[in-house]
């Protein structure tokens, strides 16, 4: 039996790619793009040459995410909610509850045994995702890897009351030309974000661990200011990015053994990469 296995986890902002056998042995992360939805296959290939494999070795490939339709070599498309609760299962197995940072959205899942028993998500308004960071990034004139640890250092932070992000944007610019450090404002702005998100995930009831995950969490800013709303420290798996392909490639392997142990035949799809031929 082929013992790798590989996830794609097609998101709003970054493509993912794992390949697996008992460890992760390659890995891959790219922006997506208008375009590159379409290329998973690229991104594809090139974990298969970091891991020094063919198309071929790979027994089984799981596609999740907001763009996982458009992986026409996957054997299977799954949710990110269930890939997400997979892979921080495999990680981090004493975390009760995922929050999950991304681009264009914000999940919040509650796990028991590993499995997930409810979830929430924020999909309709930028608010609480790493957009919401970049479009006041831009405003501000910083570097979105900077705005952390920035933050960090603010004496007083800025109250933003707004949690539109166009309002928002305007009210730190006219903050800024009032004289208000950028330090504070941004402190202000993590904790505003913080706010949002722990309001969404603790519809679900938080329970400790907690485990935060996506671009968000390497936003250490936006990391301190959600523990203060929690009252402790979270869970960071080493790669927050990777945590829903990790899933997508152990639900890979889950299905491969489950039919090699029924002696069912193991449906998969054709075994040539391609790049997709249309888009969602």
């Amino acid at each position: 039996m082929m013992t790798y296995f590989a996830g794609v986890d097609i998101g709003s902002t970054m493509t993912k790619v794992v390949i697996m056998n008992e460890a992760t042995l390659a890995s891959v992360v790219g922006p997506t793009g208008p375009e590159h939805r379409k290329l998973a296959n690229r991104v594809m290939e090139e974990a298969l040459a970091k891991a020094n494999l063919s198309f071929d070795d790979i027994a089984y490939v799981v596609a999740t995410g907001y763009g996982r339709i458009n992986v026409p070599f996957a054997d299977k498309q799954i949710t990110e909610i269930s890939c997400h609760a997979r892979g921080v299962s495999s990680l981090l197995p004493t975390a009760r509850t995922v929050i999950d940072i991304g681009g264009q959205d914000c999940k919040g899942i509650k796990l028991n045994n590993g499995r997930t028993v409810d979830f929430v998500m924020n999909d309709k308004c930028a608010a609480g995702t790493g957009r919401f960071l970049e479009v006041i990034a831009e405003g501000l004139g910083v570097k979105l890897e900077d705005i952390g640890e920035l933050s960090l250092a603010a004496k007083n932070a800025v109250n933003i009351s707004s949690t539109c992000t166009v309002f928002a944007e305007q009210e730190v610019v006219s903050q800024l030309a009032n004289g208000v450090p950028i330090e504070d404002l941004l402190a202000g702005l993590h904790e505003a974000i913080a706010s949002r998100i722990y309001g969404m995930a603790n519809r679900l009831k938080i329970e400790r661990d907690v485990a935060v995950t996506g671009g968000g969490a390497k936003n250490v800013g936006l990391v301190k200011a959600l523990e203060a709303k929690l009252g402790y420290s979270v869970l960071i798996p080493l790669e927050p990015l990777l945590t829903g392909a990790i899933g997508a490639a152990l639900l890979g392997k889950d299905i491969t053994q489950q039919a090699t142990k029924s002696g069912l035949p193991l449906v998969r799809a054709e075994r040539h990469l391609h790049e997709a031929t249309f888009l969602t």
